[in-house]
């Protein structure tokens, strides 16, 4: 019998806010946090907005001391914050420095799409062409290597369980969660802290900007640049931050007299092929419903059962395919689809942090009974014109909410969906 896993703990570093508690505020409030980056301005990018963690240099000083801070990047930065934060509120006291006890029991699963691309960009390559590779120091492999992140939080947790950093571009974030829950659900660990993160930077975002896929319409008004689900949207905004849950095995959360937010009831990945209209850059539609359909088989429900959607929703030409993709999937037409809205209309496109911030927004959601507007979509693109009355643009307090959906669909035709079940003790014991 698979072992049951709950989330105990989370931490959050998004751009509109830090912390659980203001991070649900902001959800609340439908509050953005895009702003206008005068550096994207400088470079002469078409978009000149973004998603960035407000004042973040103060907030890592107050978690880590100099030593630690000169092999901290931001992408690194966010998630060990993030970390911290999730194993705190998990209940948990952080490690002495010079303590040698191991927990070998937990273990950390923390991806991103790029990495330490800025730490590349700003220091290894102009130093290696300079001919300044002496002068570089030894803590700019820990930095750049795609595993630098879980090697940093388990460091500092003293985690002696897997520690690993996976990418899969946007779906990283779900797939981190995926990789923990399976790890628990075989007994091979009783936690993993799971999530992902991603730097901000101008040469993360270039390629993208080169594309055409960003928004570049809005650089004077940044909040409301993101539009998933609107007839006027344009591209993704980019964006930035980090999240980390902390998964437990159902018993030994129990054991221990943690609160729980949530159960993660099941999920699945997959990849469309690259056919039936799928790419590098757009989804096979009929990968993306094997996925739903794999994910409902494994969570043990019905596509009935799921109340909400947190859509993956970028603002790209993909969301009403996305959108009508759920309907065929889950056999419910306009006036019986869940409610579904976008995180990213608030944050906008984190990449490989992406799926863990949203997932942070599902719990709480579940946890404290609410669904959080979709903002910006004032006018609904005119082919999901008919599910109109399903994406809550105001706050909605929903008491009743038990099931939400979380998608995640990348570049290179991956995707991932979780299905998390709101905690309720007299109906589990």
């Amino acid at each position: 019998m698979k072992k049951r896993v709950v989330v105990t703990g989370m931490g959050v570093v998004a751009p509109n806010a830090h912390g659980l508690d203001a991070f649900t505020q902001a959800l609340r409030e439908g509050r953005s946090g895009i702003r206008w980056v005068p550096e994207l301005a400088d470079l002469n990018f078409s978009c000149q907005i973004g998603g960035i963690p407000q004042d973040f240099d103060s907030t890592r000083k107050r978690y880590f001391d100099h030593e630690k801070l000169m092999s901290i990047n931001d992408n690194i930065g966010y998630a060990s914050v993030a970390a911290i934060d999730a194993w705190i509120d998990a209940g948990f006291d952080v490690p002495d420095a010079e303590d040698d006890c191991v927990d070998w029991d937990t273990g950390v699963i923390a991806g991103s799409g790029v990495g330490g691309m800025d730490t590349i960009a700003r220091t290894v390559v102009p130093m290696v062409n300079a001919g300044k590779v002496r002068r570089m120091g030894s803590r700019i492999v820990e930095q750049v290597m795609n595993s630098g992140t879980s090697a940093r939080i388990a460091g500092l947790l003293a985690l002696g369980n897997q520690a690993t950093s996976n990418s899969s571009a946007c779906s990283t974030g779900n797939e981190a969660i995926l990789g923990g829950l399976w790890r628990i659900r075989t007994g091979q660990a009783k936690r993993v802290l799971a999530g992902g993160s991603e730097g901000a930077s101008p040469y993360i975002w270039a390629g993208f900007d080169a594309m055409r896929v960003i928004c570049r319409k809005f650089n004077d008004r940044p909040e409301a640049a993101s539009r998933p689900m609107s007839a006027s949207a344009c591209g993704f905004v980019p964006g930035s931050g980090g999240a980390l849950l902390m998964l437990e095995d159902l018993e030994t959360a129990r054991a221990r007299g943690a609160r729980i937010y949530a159960e993660v009831l099941g999920g699945a990945v997959n990849c469309g092929g690259h056919r039936m209209g799928g790419s590098i850059t757009a989804p096979n539609p009929h990968g993306v419903q094997r996925c739903i359909h794999a994910a409902l088989s494994d969570a043990g429900i019905e596509p009935g059962a799921v109340d909400a959607i947190n859509g993956h929703l970028t603002a790209t030409f993909a969301d009403p395919g996305e959108v009508k993709g759920w309907s065929q999937a889950l056999g419910r037409g306009p006036d019986a689809f869940p409610w579904i809205n976008s995180t990213k209309s608030l944050i906008g496109h984190c990449l490989g942090a992406a799926g863990a911030i949203e997932c942070v927004a599902v719990v709480l959601q579940l946890h404290q009974g609410f669904l959080h507007p979709s903002v910006n979509c004032e006018d609904i693109h005119p082919e999901i014109e008919p599910f109109t009355n399903r994406i809550p643009r105001t706050c909605m307090e929903h008491n009743e909410l038990k099931i939400i959906a979380k998608a995640g669909f990348g570049f290179g035709d991956v995707n991932s969906c979780l299905i998390f079940r709101k905690w309720e003790n007299e109906s589990f014991a």
